[in-house]
């Protein structure tokens, strides 16, 4: 059998790296499978470092499609076109997308329409926004897969709901906590809390990245100066590149508070990233990936957002979702920083062995 696994962007290999792994483990023990990681943009592509691939302990991408464009409709004709043309000339079995991407639906299509067989990995997240882009690419990917691949009980309900056939729908659970477990004892310590001198749960941790929280400047103004004011004295750890970081200080400027317990550093990778808020007493964010990964690790983290692709977070996990309202985040902060935090737990098949599950399954259809 070989399995082509399709990844859209940087953040997919996070998530393509344990299935990998587990095709590799599977060959190993005598199974006839192979595997062929193709990503959608170019080799040149800036955001996948070297170091990238080292982290997660992953090669690069055996096949780029060279697809590199700022419009996503035009993007999405093109990927078409070139997987498409690599379909076309290399027998494959089975099509594994990732996520949520116009590349992912764009090959999700071109696979079908090959008659090649299409597994979705992190099947039936939903916004219910029909607005949002990635909530059309959710649900054609979802409507045209053969294999919906769940990370919770929530979105296989989705998908069922929305015609899917029990036998089509498998609950693997999530697959970030599979890199996560993998690499745990990898985590590597960020320099800036040696500079700063600051121990294990000492800190806070800051994320920012969703365009509509960062466009609106008067209330990104009003929570950042709700989260420095909840902190008090408790450091605060930023992680921010590009825009967001413009605007946070560009905003924090402007803000009569003390600003020596706010520091704002450059991206880390994978390993220091991790350690970092694996290790923090909570964290901020509006990332839906952070969230999780403080789910496993029973970290107090904040969301951005007034929902979340993935409510288990939420129900049995330690994340609370605060919207974008300097109030609750205020409230929500200060418990934080105070040790006030709700006892969580890993949802159901968050133990890292996802990607096992799903190439058992592959294995035997």
């Amino acid at each position: 059998m070989n399995i082509c696994i399709v990844a859209g962007a940087r953040p997919n290999f996070v998530k393509v790296a344990p299935i990998l792994r587990a095709i590799d483990k599977a060959r190993e023990g005598g199974r006839d499978v192979t595997s062929t990681l193709v990503y959608a943009g170019t080799e040149s592509d800036s955001t996948l470092e070297q170091s990238l691939f080292d982290d997660l302990q992953m090669r690069r991408p055996d096949v780029y499609l060279g697809v590199d464009c700022v419009s996503l409709n035009e993007l999405t004709g093109r990927v078409m076109g070139e997987f498409e043309h690599y379909l076309e000339n290399h027998p494959t079995d089975v099509v594994i997308v990732v996520d949520d991407l116009a590349s992912t639906m764009a090959a999700a299509i071109v696979t079908k329409k090959q008659g090649i067989r299409l597994a979705h990995l992190v099947a039936g997240t939903r916004s219910f926004d029909i607005r949002m882009p990635k909530e059309i690419n959710r649900l054609v990917i979802d409507g045209l897969s053969d294999l919906l691949f769940t990370a919770g009980e929530g979105a296989s309900q989705t998908v069922s709901r929305e015609g899917a056939q029990l036998s089509q729908v498998y609950l693997v659970g999530n697959i970030l906590m599979d890199t996560l477990r993998a690499n745990y004892n990898r985590l590597r310590q960020p320099e800036v809390l040696a500079q700063k001198g600051l121990a294990d749960k000492e800190y806070l941790v800051f994320t920012l990245n969703r365009k509509a929280l960062i466009d609106n400047r008067d209330n990104l103004r009003q929570m950042l100066k709700a989260l420095l004011e909840a902190a008090g004295s408790t450091p605060v750890i930023a992680p921010l590149r590009g825009r967001a970081r413009e605007a946070v200080e560009s905003l924090l400027a402007t803000i009569n508070l003390p600003l020596s317990h706010f520091h704002i550093t450059d991206p880390m990778g994978y390993l220091e990233f991790g350690y970092l808020t694996a290790h923090a007493r909570g964290i901020i964010t509006d990332s839906g990936n952070v969230a999780e990964e403080a789910t496993f690790n029973g970290v107090p983290c904040a969301t951005l957002n007034d929902y979340t692709e993935h409510i288990e977070t939420v129900r049995v996990g330690s994340n609370v979702l605060v919207g974008e309202d300097p109030g609750r985040l205020g409230e929500t902060v200060a418990d934080m920083v105070a040790g006030r935090w709700k006892t969580s737990n890993l949802p159901d098949r968050w133990d890292g062995r996802s990607a096992e599950r799903i190439v058992q399954i592959l294995l035997q259809g």
